[in-house]
């Protein structure tokens, strides 16, 4: 039957009869099929989302809107949002990462901020042993930077793991953040009846039909060429003209309302833009500019092509925004009209071909109860063995710092640009957590941009700025749904710390299988009460954010992977502390919460020597954390620290090399009585001169001294720095080729 072909069950299908009184037509059942998927309507996840703290602190815009946004700096606002790709970039990798940095980048503006930043968070196979993980991976990764480098988007910051049960799904999720003056804020509702309906943009196709209930609400089969078609193209420079416009339209005060057509195209921004407003909206799909002229209607709504905008304005003031569409080279036309009542109607014409409660589709899309059950035993089998048993602490933290999980990123990050826009304080591989400058005026020259930069005649002012940093870490979230999502975000948030920044926000996207199944709804629920009550510790609210589910094909699910991005702010870019060793004769200190408790359970150690995937973790003190994250950001901001960088994957051993190599200097460290290669949060790795540790108290142990050419662990083999440099800067590159 029609229904199931589009992915409705017999029951949803009974019920949208009942709700129309009558059997759907093409143009409806098409319509109900999208905004009923999981990825329009989050059917198997609305209701565990709704346990994430979504208030507090300088939130200024939440959950609802197209992206969320946090007071920042002098009356503005920072809004940020992350997104997945992941379906459409395992069949087309370059075209699916690139529409999905374009379709985070129109979230961001379509609430009226000029896009400032991209980061990404990518998941493939074992590119070791699978040429289609290295196909998707330099594909998806060329995407990324044609679609951020063409429209001058700069490229700050991401993660990319390979691991064995993200070959058949690989994960594509990418982060945008923008500025904007907080008065001029935009929301989707639309309102005033007799308001006329404008699409701008590029004209409508067949790319993209299908995109949201085929792809991304179905566990993906067999990736043949039929599904082709689904992938939305992408043109980066229309984008920019789009952009643009898009901003002028806003910062003259021609919309009432403004919203981005993704998943869903015309479906979902004009249902979504009705139901925020309570009114209905006419719709005549014979007026959408089209690129292929025998469109049917159903298509025309559905149609995912890109760099779309539908907007709501008064009827005096149409002229005014074509005539700024003209000047940006982009297509306006009026489509239709806000009305009265709650009706979604779509004309053919004269011809009326789809009569739809708005209601229906928004907001009484079914909701699901979950079935959670924790499974017996593990769902992923081990991975294979990398590093023999038996070898010395040199040889293995060599055997780590090669690994393609923890080798340089270089390879990928240079293929960005991210210095564009001369934001740019702390690049990739400088400092755990980007930071970009905040404009030292709220107020919008004449070319858009918001404010100005410090000249020379101001170097001793303060630089406000903002960091941002995105983490995730399936396998560990495997091990322990709850405690693994946990430090996802202590993670995130210690980036920051060591950057001096104080996270304000955070967004989410919660990449897993098929919720259906008891154990993966097990994951998910978990997973999402470690969020919730990490953020509550930490006091930073959820502003919003994405889920990708059904990420399973023939080898099983992936693992669990909630990718969190954080929002924070620094007094000062120049106090950021960089993560590599600086100064010849600085105490190399460990500082540590003292119920950290670090373990070999699910760590990249257990990974290379083939371990299953076994938990629990070990349990946070979350109050503790903050306490200590508070103090290292406060020391940072102080400009008491030479260096700060987090303890994460492979330990101490690893934290310290990579601060030998950002660096360019040695270290000579005793490790006694740490284990050198267990992961766990509630660390970090910091050098300064000896007195400046004071501050830290009892937290703060010294186990070195900064200095050398090597990385001398006592009672080891030293280990030359340009040994550990060359050893990480060429580990994924030769995985490569």
């Amino acid at each position: 039957m029609k229904h199931r072909e589009l992915g409705l069950t017999d029951a949803e299908y009974e019920l949208i009869v009942e709700k129309l009184e009558r059997e759907p037509n093409e143009v409806e059942l098409a319509v109900f099929s999208l905004m009923w998927s999981e990825h329009c309507g989050y059917k198997h996840s609305r209701r565990v989302l709704r346990t994430l703290p979504v208030e507090g602190g300088k939130l200024l815009l939440g959950p609802g809107e197209n992206a969320g946004a946090v007071a920042v700096g002098e009356g503005l606002a920072c809004a940020f949002k992350v997104e997945s790709h992941n379906h459409p970039s395992a069949v087309e990798p370059f075209q699916g990462a690139a529409t999905g940095v374009g379709g985070i980048l129109r979230d961001v503006f379509a609430i009226g901020a000029r896009p400032i930043a991209v980061l990404d968070s990518l998941r493939f196979g074992d590119v070791a042993s699978s040429a289609r993980s290295r196909y998707l991976l330099e594909h998806a990764v060329a995407g990324i930077g044609h679609y951020g480098n063409s429209i001058g988007v700069a490229n700050v910051g991401g993660e990319i793991y390979f691991e064995e049960p993200y070959e058949q799904n690989c994960l594509v999720n990418a982060m945008c953040v923008g500025l904007i003056e907080r008065d001029k804020l935009i929301k989707a509702a639309a309102a005033g009846i007799g308001n006329v309906v404008v699409l701008f943009g590029a004209r409508t196709g067949r790319d993209g039909i299908g995109g949201a209930s085929v792809l991304a609400s179905a566990e993906l089969g067999e990736l043949d060429a039929a599904k082709r078609p689904t992938v939305q193209i992408g043109d980066p420079f229309q984008e920019k003209k789009l952009l643009e416009c898009s901003l002028e339209l806003l910062d003259r005060g021609l919309l009432v309302a403004l919203q981005d057509l993704g998943a869903a195209g015309l479906t979902s921004s004009s249902a979504e833009m009705a139901a925020k407003g309570g009114v209905g909206l006419d719709l005549d799909v014979r007026r959408v500019p089209l690129r292929e002229a025998d469109m049917e209607p159903f298509e025309i709504m559905i149609s995912e092509s890109q760099e779309r905008m539908l907007c709501v304005v008064e009827p005096d003031r149409v002229d005014d925004v074509v005539a700024v569409c003209e000047r940006w080279e982009v297509n306006a036309t009026a489509i239709g009209e806000v009305t009265c009542g709650d009706r979604l109607r779509v004309f053919d014409g004269d011809e009326l071909v789809g009569d739809l409660p708005v209601v229906a589709l928004v907001d009484e899309c079914p909701a699901y109860e979950l079935e959670p059950r924790e499974p017996a035993s593990s769902l992923y089998p081990s991975p294979p063995r990398v590093l023999e048993d038996g070898l010395d602490v040199a040889d293995t933290l060599l055997g780590l710092l090669g690994s393609a999980n923890l080798a340089s990123r270089r390879w990928a990050f240079e293929q960005y640009d991210c210095l564009v826009g001369s934001r740019t304080a702390r690049r990739p591989e400088q400092a755990d957590a980007a930071v970009l400058m905040l404009p030292q005026e709220g107020v919008a020259r004449a070319d858009g941009e918001i404010g100005s930069f410090p000249t020379p005649a101001d170097d001793d002012a303060p630089r406000p700025a903002i960091a941002v940093a995105i983490d995730g870490n399936g396998r560990r979230v495997a091990a322990d749904p709850y405690r693994g999502a946990v430090e996802a975000v202590l993670e995130c948030a210690a980036n920051l710390a060591c950057v001096g920044a104080e996270p304000l926000g955070l967004t989410n996207c919660l990449n897993f299988g098929n919720p259906e199944k008891p154990h993966i709804a097990w994951q998910l629920t978990r997973a999402v009460a470690g969020l919730g009550d990490a953020c509550r510790a930490l006091g930073v609210p959820v502003v919003g954010g994405n889920v990708s589910l059904y990420n399973e094909g023939g080898g099983g699910p992936i693992y669990p992977t909630p990718v969190v991005g954080l929002v924070g702010e620094l007094p000062d870019a120049r106090r950021a502390a960089p993560l590599g060793f600086t100064h010849d004769g600085d105490a190399v200190a460990l500082v540590a919460a003292a119920s950290w408790t670090p373990s070999r359970a699910a760590s990249e150690l257990a990974k290379l020597r083939g371990e299953p995937i076994a938990g629990p973790l070990p349990a946070a003190d979350l109050g503790e954390l903050r306490t200590l994250h508070v103090a290292v950001r406060q020391a940072v901001r102080a400009g008491a620290l030479s260096s700060a960088h987090d303890v994460a994957e492979g330990g101490v051993a690893i934290a310290l090399a990579e601060a030998c190599i950002a660096g360019g200097i040695g270290a000579r460290v005793d490790l006694d009585g740490i284990e050198p290669f267990a992961e766990g949060p509630g660390a970090f790795v910091i050098s300064a001169p000896a007195d400046a540790l004071t501050a830290l108290g009892g937290a703060a142990r010294i186990i070195g001294e900064v200095g050398g050419d090597a990385l001398e662990l006592a009672g080891e083999r030293p280990l030359a720095l340009e040994e550990l440099t060359r050893v990480h800067a060429d580990g994924l590159a030769a995985l490569l080729h």
